[in-house]
């Protein structure tokens, strides 16, 4: 890597972690600005530039006079946060052994240019990044894919998107419902039988890797049993087992944090004079006990319910669902650079937003962050 890449990275970094360190009416102020311009940048291709720039700088200074602090340090984060990534992970694609055209029948260098030229692929990953921003700030678009030809990545992820978030959905709901069922029945009752089974398999389910839950489940309920196909797309039947697969390993993480939860505010002053005022137990666990238990769950349900909802890899490939994992590992295994750099920016979005989210919610659950707010 040059040294002149290294050093904007390490600066890139600087500016990322400088903005956790920002006063309040700079946050704003940045804020403002971060909302303003992605406003600009989303809305002009649909509305054009002026009305687009109009609706931007009103859109920033609403933003800077009425939204909650935490979201306007979450804009704040993002910008910087987002072109870190995309630089990083240009290089780090250029990095990697071989290059998309390597396996070209042809592979005069003759033909390689003009290959390059075509798709706009320099061969420095610094002169990439700066192509790639170009399309992203003017043209609007996340770039032609390399290996499909005549696709753009939008064409490909569109369709891939609503399956991943619907296979995603419906496994954060089952986990978040076993999670904290299993948790909180372990937490109200610490060292007791139910305890001791609740944490025994939310270790096995932590353990297990994803395909070795993947296909245990097909053997089962796919081949043994005949419930449910084993792979494909199409049907309500075809959620079922790569749901549970995602679900699983997340509702384990879940139950130990309601646990450790419920465990950790049944132990605080505020409960224990609920009790001594001789309220009823479930009075005392649903009014103000299960509040603050929850916390640690929804601190955990921002990244959790991005990576479901954009889907696992392993677990997409194993059930052949059609989701943005396939785009992902082709993009990564072909050296498509723009449909790898796609599906990060998604992704990212999508953590982002959840996050922001978990912010919000945490802020609705604890008085304490809502005043600092």
């Amino acid at each position: 890597m040059p040294i002149t890449s290294a050093l904007a990275l390490l600066a890139g970094a600087a500016v990322v972690v400088a903005t956790t360190f920002l006063a309040d009416r700079q946050a704003r102020a940045l804020g403002a600005l971060g909302l303003a311009f992605l406003l600009l940048v989303l809305l002009r291709f649909a509305l054009g530039l002026p009305l687009a720039l109009a609706l931007a700088l009103l859109g920033g200074a609403l933003g800077f006079r009425y939204a909650p602090e935490l979201v306007l340090r979450r804009v704040t984060f993002l910008l910087p946060a987002l072109v870190l990534l995309i630089f990083a992970t240009t290089l780090l694609m250029f990095a990697a052994p071989g290059n998309p055209f390597a396996n070209e029948r042809v592979a005069s260098p003759a033909v390689e240019a003009a290959l390059r030229a075509r798709y706009g692929v320099p061969k420095s990953g610094a002169e990439f990044f700066l192509v790639y921003a170009r399309r992203l700030l003017f043209d609007g678009t996340l770039g032609p894919s390399i290996k499909v030809q005549g696709r753009s990545v939008e064409e490909l992820l569109a369709p891939a998107l609503p399956v991943s978030f619907s296979l995603g959905l419906l496994s954060i709901l089952l986990s978040l419902v076993a999670g904290v069922a299993l948790g909180f029945r372990a937490g109200l009752k610490p060292n007791a039988l139910a305890d001791t089974a609740s944490m025994a398999l939310a270790l096995l389910g932590i353990s297990l890797p994803s395909f070795v839950i993947g296909a245990s489940l097909c053997i089962v309920f796919a081949l043994w049993l005949g419930w449910f196909p084993v792979a494909g797309w199409g049907s309500y039947a075809h959620l079922a087992l790569p749901a549970l697969t995602l679900a699983l390993p997340n509702a384990a993480v879940i139950a130990r944090l309601a646990r450790s939860g419920m465990i950790d505010v049944l132990q605080q002053d505020y409960v224990r004079a609920a009790r001594a005022k001789g309220l009823p137990e479930h009075l005392v666990i649903t009014r103000h006990a299960l509040r603050g238990a929850i916390l640690p769950v929804v601190s955990y349900l921002g990244p959790a319910a991005a990576g479901t909802m954009t889907g696992s890899f392993v677990v997409e490939v194993l059930f052949g669902v059609p989701g943005m994992g396939q785009w992902f590992v082709k993009g990564a295994v072909n050296r498509d650079y723009s449909l790898v750099l796609g599906t990060a920016i998604v992704y990212f979005g999508l953590i982002t937003f959840f996050n922001l989210l978990v912010d919000l919610g945490y802020a609705w659950l604890d008085p304490r962050v809502r005043e600092r707010a």
